[in-house]
C-alpha cells in the first residue's frame, strides 16, 4: 500500500543568530534564506520547501525574536509570531553554545507556551559542536522543563549534521494532504525579491564592520536574454546620505564592485 502524501507548514522560531536561516537552507538543500553575522538579517517570513519521501515540508523562516524598540523591529517580531500562528507545528531553534540560563531564551520559550495553542512543537539545539555533551544534556533537560516539546534534536545546521533526523520526524507527522507546490520548487519567494535579498546579504557580509543596519535593496528591472543570461537593475536605499560613501567607497573606486557582483550570484 502506497504511503499517503503529506504536506504542512512548520514555523522556524528563535532568538537572533540562533541559526534559523542556516537550518532552513540545510533542510531545503539549497539557499533560499540569506545569512549574515548581523542580527535581524531576516526581516520578513521566508518560505522554503523541503521534500522527504512522501512529504512536502513548507518551512517558514522568521525574523529573530527579541525585545523591539523601533517600529520596524516591532513589525519584524510581530511577523515572527504570526508565522508561528499560521503553521501546523513549530520548530524552536536555540543556540546551544549559549548558557542554559540565558534569560532571553527562557522568556521566549515561556511565550511559546502562550502562542503555540496546542500545536506540536520541537526543540532544536543548534551549534552542538561548540558545547560539551554533558552540558548539552543539561540544557535539553532544562529547556524541556520550561515547555513540553514533542521532540528534541541536537544538530549543527552549518555542518548539516542531524538535519535529516528532523526531516524524517516532520515527514511522518504533517497532515495527510496533496502537495501545495511543484516538486522542483524550493521557495515561494519571487525571483526579483530573492535577487534583492541576495544582494543585501552580500552587502552585509562585505561591509559587516562598516555598514549601518538601515539598508534596503529593491530590484527595479529584470531582463532575460536568449543566451540564458539576465540583466538585473537594483536600487540600494540607505538611511542617511553620509552612508553613501561606505557603500560606494571613495569616489566609487575604492571597492572592487565588478568582482563583487560577479560572485554575488554564484
Amino acid at each position: 500500500m502506497q504511503e499517503p502524501s503529506r504536506c504542512g507548514f512548520v514555523a522556524v522560531l528563535g532568538a537572533p543568530n540562533a541559526g534559523k536561516s542556516t537550518l532552513l537552507n540545510a533542510l531545503v538543500g539549497t539557499k533560499v534564506s540569506i545569512v549574515s553575522p548581523k542580527v535581524q538579517t531576516t526581516r520578513a517570513n521566508v518560505r522554503g520547501i523541503a521534500l522527504y519521501e512522501h512529504a512536502q515540508i513548507i518551512l517558514i523562516d522568521t525574523p529573530g525574536i527579541f525585545n523591539p524598540s523601533k517600529s520596524l523591529e516591532r513589525a519584524m517580531v510581530s511577523a515572527a509570531w504570526q508565522g508561528g500562528a499560521e503553521a501546523d507545528m513549530v520548530m524552536f531553534v536555540v543556540d546551544a553554545s549559549k548558557s542554559v540560563s540565558d534569560p532571553k531564551t527562557t522568556k521566549l520559550i515561556k511565550r511559546l507556551g502562550e502562542e503555540a495553542n496546542g500545536r506540536p512543537a520541537i526543540l532544536v539545539l543548534n551549534k552542538v559542536d561548540k558545547i560539551a555533551k554533558e552540558k548539552l544534556l543539561q540544557m535539553s533537560i532544562a529547556l524541556n522543563d520550561l515547555y513540553d516539546f514533542d521532540a528534541t534534536f541536537m544538530i549543527s545546521a552549518l555542518k548539516e549534521k542531524g538535519t535529516d533526523d528532523i526531516l524524517r520526524w516532520l515527514s511522518t507527522r504533517l497532515p495527510e494532504s496533496p502537495w501545495h507546490y511543484p516538486e522542483d520548487q524550493v521557495s515561494d519567494m519571487p525571483m526579483r525579491l530573492m535577487a534583492a535579498e541576495i544582494t543585501r546579504e552580500k552587502l552585509f557580509n562585505k561591509l559587516y564592520q562598516e555598514l549601518p543596519y538601515g539598508l534596503m535593496v529593491e530590484t527595479e528591472e529584470w531582463e532575460d536574454f536568449d543566451n540564458g543570461s539576465i540583466k538585473i537593475s537594483q536600487l540600494i536605499t540607505i538611511a542617511r546620505d553620509q552612508h553613501k560613501g561606505i557603500v560606494l567607497g571613495k569616489g566609487g573606486h575604492a571597492r572592487n564592485w565588478k568582482k563583487f557582483w560577479r560572485h554575488a550570484y554564484t
